[in-house]
């Protein structure tokens, strides 16, 4: 694993080069289907806008609030600067976004739909970066174990030359089942906005399950931080999901009617 790759004298750092390929991969997508739907209108490509801005900035200061006494923390421009750049403060940043946007904007339609199969290319494209420069997982005896470099940071795992899992790779196939079922289901779920709540709401659930094979620290309860930032999340959620699911939102229309945008 190296943190940097070359082209000719020029340093390309590996992570951050595969999160710009799937910010990329996911802009294509999300056109694709503001023009499929008939929505590639201004108020589509503001949200679109308020979703980057918002994410890179969620990202970036996602390791401010790192622990519970604040005095500990690092500065917002120490955090900015040397962020973790978590993919869960990416998202949360990413979301408020789209709705500070839409509210300057004065925009009230659905867009969550666009950003559905949008955010799960994207994440499974930039978790490859995170797979080849970070810490893989936890210690495992199963036959699909993976050895990291000594050389890997924050990877006790690496040093002692165990077996681990290969937690972003599980992510990666997450993601792409992910996209492949909700371009499936883009045909079938015709309640506007409910394309992603079931998007997130999945990746809610495979996220607090497969923090128990990754490399993160737990802090209580043997529970990692984003563990616990999905706990309260995990139950608004399926909130949300059963309203839905009593309100007929998740009943499948035949697959040759347009959904709405």
């Amino acid at each position: 694993m190296t943190s940097e790759w070359h082209l000719g004298p020029v340093p390309v750092p590996v992570h951050d080069l595969f999160v710009a390929l799937g910010v990329l991969a996911a802009v294509v997508v999300f056109v694709y289907e503001a023009r499929r739907r008939g929505a590639l209108g201004e108020q589509a490509v503001v949200a679109a806008s308020g979703a980057l801005i918002g994410g890179a900035i969620g990202m970036r200061l996602s390791g401010w609030a790192h622990h519970l006494d604040f005095s500990t923390n690092p500065s917002l421009a120490q955090a900015w600067q040397f962020g973790s750049r978590s993919i869960l403060g990416g998202l949360l940043g990413a979301y408020l976004g789209v709705h500070i946007a839409k509210r300057l904007g004065g925009y009230r339609g659905k867009t969550g739909d666009l950003f559905a199969p949008a955010v799960a290319l994207g994440m499974a494209i930039g978790r490859i970066g995170c797979f080849l420069t970070e810490a893989p997982g936890r210690p495992t005896t199963l036959p699909w174990g993976i050895h990291a470099p000594a050389t890997t940071p924050e990877c006790p795992g690496c040093v002692a030359g165990a077996a681990m899992h290969p937690s972003f790779l599980y992510e990666i196939a997450f993601q792409l089942c992910a996209f492949v079922v909700l371009l499936w289901l883009r045909h079938r779920i015709s309640h506007p906005g409910e394309l992603f709540v079931i998007y997130v709401a999945a990746y809610a659930v495979f996220r607090f399950l497969v923090e128990f094979v990754r490399a993160n620290e737990t802090v209580w309860l043997d529970l990692t931080r984003p563990q616990w930032f999905l706990l309260p999340s995990l139950m608004i959620i399926g909130v949300r999901v059963w309203l839905g699911y009593r309100r007929g939102y998740y009943r499948l229309s035949p697959s040759n009617q347009e959904v709405p945008a």
